[in-house]
């Protein structure tokens, strides 16, 4: 038996311990998608359509077919030989506490669901078209390139503002909010203020490619899946229902990913494909993305068109908000979760009464679908300009003008109907302006100056909104060994669940940290759970393990009962160990495993509450008006999760959430030609993604005010520091040109694009103006 030492502290939560998971990573230990061999493998490749829409006039695979090692050709006519079914993609929000975004005129939505390969009709470039599996990676990608695909061109829709003028092409249209409220409020307005905008598209570029390798057992019948995905529950459940086959004819393994921000959890066509090839040769079959085909066939996030207004009175109240959203949700209906969370959030942290038209359209690009807090930062960005802006046209102090509007108590009930359970949104902001040296800031940009400089400061507030699928399950077992094993559907996807889970289990079952080993990767393991989204997996998981870490100590109670020979009510449990009150005589949590086996407790939650993280951000950026250059000078943040399991592991999550934000306000753009549908931003030559050494030391504080909506009152704290981030730039770099007369500049802010508004402002600036107060 192996005695493993108790824990020397009593609390666990709330330490910022270094990641257990690291040591295996750094060394070599991980195992990623293209990591997975099986004996006798075979490789596939996929041919892909060169035009964003066009009708499949004829496929002739017959030299494909003749390459050396070519072992099968499939097309979209084999998909419906053998009966397989569409990807089953489910766009709406499921549950509460998201609202519900019906169409106004009470149609149903269109939904569109992609088949696994282009049947009839290619609707964007890079859409697979045939699917070819060979001996060799080389000879898959000759025969590929033999396929002869007889395309008639079609006329593409690319612009979603084009999109909705065809009937054909929109999925959904809600109009939500109070109308009467919304109305009467612009009707007294002193003052309006407007912003038509376009939140670029951005691709998530995770650093790991896509790779599946499928295995059909002919003898079982069984299909395995080894994948990169986001979860193991979900791809089970879509590919049973793609091949038409039980859900238990169906396994997935996935160990480490390397990225996903949202892009990696929706189903992919090659899943399915892998694993209906191998049923076709009787071998494995594996398929290995390439970047440029990731820039291709990935979800892609944002894409949103907003036209917006702000209703002030003469004072600054503000009186109501009036917005048109229109997302552009690609070829397929894969999401209408960034327009729905987008849309319900829109006021904020301010209390104002706003009508919202929602409209989702399709054209002929990727998919888009969640990206890293979907929709809130698209919404986060035209609350915090549009209060800039009215701001400085109309002589308002940008930070008073923030706090006459505050949501002041919670909790509060927003004009779309969400209930935001708890929150200090007052004081949070005072931390983050006092942080960031706010009333140092005339200094600093004074010997900006001194440089020939701009310098300008940024401020926004954020709400979040995490809800998520409802179910989570967690099996704890404590093995004699020394080891804690817990079973959870809430894949990791480089968020350090298993130190975090860790912790949880190492503060209620007072073992150490290092001893708790966490199993999320095989579906014939996990039963249940739904991977990580929207801030889930802290908030389910926590209330899933600490009902079963309850159980286990209730069972370990009887076992002590009867190793101690006493009543059950006379032990007392703490620090891993059950001893008799009042004497010295006691037996450890592993002794009890090891003499009487494992002890086990499940437990479920169904949670249909909502979470609501919020918090303040602070930038100052430096930028050269001859060039147009922005640099990142100081970045400060406040966010508040509820509870802190682990800030090191919190300002992580913080630090590359800013820097994607950054990336999408500063550089980022997946840009595609308008009248062809050829993206021209396909590598990473074309698509810039922000470095390291463009960012400066980041200030983080975390602020922990309990929700009141989870038992053990806890908020996920994965997606504030990009929430905010698209907004706070913007505003600190047009503050850093206010000067010149530059009023607004869109995303990204690239150097061409900062130094086209200086030209255009400097005719009409005369002397200029002054940066905002």
């Amino acid at each position: 038996m192996t005695r493993v030492t108790p824990l020397a502290i009593p609390r666990v939560i709330g330490l910022p311990l270094p990641r257990l998971e690291d040591g295996r990573l750094l060394t070599g230990g991980g195992r990623y998608g293209d990591d997975f061999v099986l004996p006798g493998q075979a490789y596939a490749v996929a041919v892909r359509s060169p035009h964003a829409r066009a009708r499949i006039v004829a496929i002739d695979a017959a030299a494909a077919r003749a390459s050396p090692g070519v072992l099968v050709v499939l097309t979209g006519a084999d998909v419906v030989a053998d009966g397989l079914k569409p990807v089953p993609l489910v766009p709406a929000a499921l549950s509460p506490p998201d609202i519900r975004l019906d169409n106004s005129d009470g149609s149903p939505h269109r939904i569109v669901r992609p088949p696994i390969l282009a049947i009839g009709e290619a609707r964007f470039v890079g859409e697979a078209v045939a699917f070819v599996v060979a001996e060799t990676r080389a000879a898959a990608r000759d025969a590929a390139e033999a396929v002869q695909v007889d395309y008639q061109p079609l006329a593409a829709v690319v612009d979603p503002t084009a999109a909705r003028a065809d009937p054909e092409n929109v999925a959904v249209d809600a109009t939500v909010g109070d109308a009467a409220a919304t109305h009467a409020g612009f009707a007294d307005a002193a003052h309006v203020t407007r912003l038509a905008t376009v939140i670029p598209r951005v691709n998530g570029t995770p650093m790991e490619p896509r790779a599946a390798l499928g295995h059909h057992d002919a003898a079982s019948g069984r299909y395995t899946l080894h994948a990169n995905a986001g979860a193991v529950g979900r791809p089970k459940r879509e590919i049973a229902i793609i091949l038409g086959v039980d859900p238990a004819a169906v396994r997935v393994i996935v160990h480490d990913v390397g990225g996903n921000f949202g892009t990696r959890n929706s189903f992919f066509p090659e899943f399915a494909l892998v694993c209906w090839a191998s049923r076709k040769i009787g071998r494995p079959v594996k398929w290995t993305g390439e970047r440029s085909e990731m820039f291709l066939t990935d979800y892609a996030g944002r894409d949103f068109r907003i036209d917006a207004a702000l209703a002030l009175d003469a004072s600054g109240s503000f009186l109501g908000l009036q917005a048109t959203s229109v997302s552009d949700l690609g070829a397929y209906t894969a999401s209408f979760i960034p327009l729905t969370k987008g849309t319900q959030l829109m006021t904020s942290l301010y209390r104002l009464p706003a009508t919202a038209r929602a409209v989702g359209v399709l054209t002929n690009k990727p998919c888009t679908a969640p990206y890293r807090s979907a929709g809130r930062p698209e919404v986060m960005f035209v609350i915090e300009r549009l209060i800039d802006i009215a701001a400085r046209a109309h002589g308002f102090d940008r930070i008073a003008l923030r706090r006459r509007n505050l949501v002041t108590a919670a909790p509060h009930t927003n004009t779309f109907g969400v209930t935001y359970d708890s929150g200090d949104f007052q004081g949070t902001l005072d931390q983050a302006l006092a942080l960031a040296d706010w009333n140092g800031f005339d200094h600093r940009r004074r010997e900006t100056q001194t440089r020939g400089l701009c310098r300008g400061i940024g401020l926004g507030g954020y709400v979040e909104s995490q809800s998520g699928a409802p179910q989570e399950r967690a099996e704890v077992t404590v093995l004699g060994d020394g080891v804690v094993e817990i079973v959870i559907g809430t894949l990791s996807t480089g968020q350090g669940h298993a130190t975090s889970f860790a912790q949880l289990a190492a503060e209620w079952l007072g073992v150490r940290p290092d001893s708790v080993r966490l199993m999320t990767s095989d579906s014939d393991r996990v039963d249940g759970g739904a991977g990580s989204h929207s801030g889930r997996s802290i908030r389910l998981a926590a209330t899933t393990i600490h009902q079963a870490s309850q159980g286990v100590i209730a069972k370990g109670l009887d076992l002590a009962a009867l190793a101690l020979e006493t009543d059950r009510a006379d032990i007392a449990f703490a620090e891993g160990r059950f001893t008799v009150k009042g004497t010295d005589r006691g037996v450890d949590l592993f002794e009890l495993a090891a003499s009487h086996g494992p002890i086990i407790e499940a437990a479920d939650v169904d949670s249909r509450v909502g979470s609501y993280p919020y918090g303040w951000h602070v930038c100052e950026v430096e930028v050269d008006a001859e060039t147009g250059m922005v640099r990142i000078d100081r970045y400060t943040t406040v966010d508040d999760v509820g509870r802190a399991v682990n800030p090191l592991i919190l300002d992580g999550q913080t630090h590359g959430g800013i820097a994607q934000g950054a990336g999408q306000a500063l550089t980022e753009h997946s840009v595609y030609e308008t009248a062809s549908g050829q993206l021209l931003a396909g590598s990473f030559m074309d698509y810039a993604l922000p470095r390291a050494d463009d960012f400066p030391f980041f200030v983080t504080a975390l602020s922990e005010v309990p929700s009141t909506t989870h038992p053990l009152g806890f908020r996920g704290g994965g997606e504030g520091g990009i929430t905010p981030a698209l907004g706070v730039i913007i505003n600190a770099v047009v503050d850093a040109l206010a000067d010149l007369g530059v009023t607004h500049i869109e995303m990204p802010a690239t150097p061409e694009r900062v130094w086209q508004a200086i030209q255009a402002a400097r005719p009409a600036s005369g002397r200029g103006r002054r940066p905002l107060p």
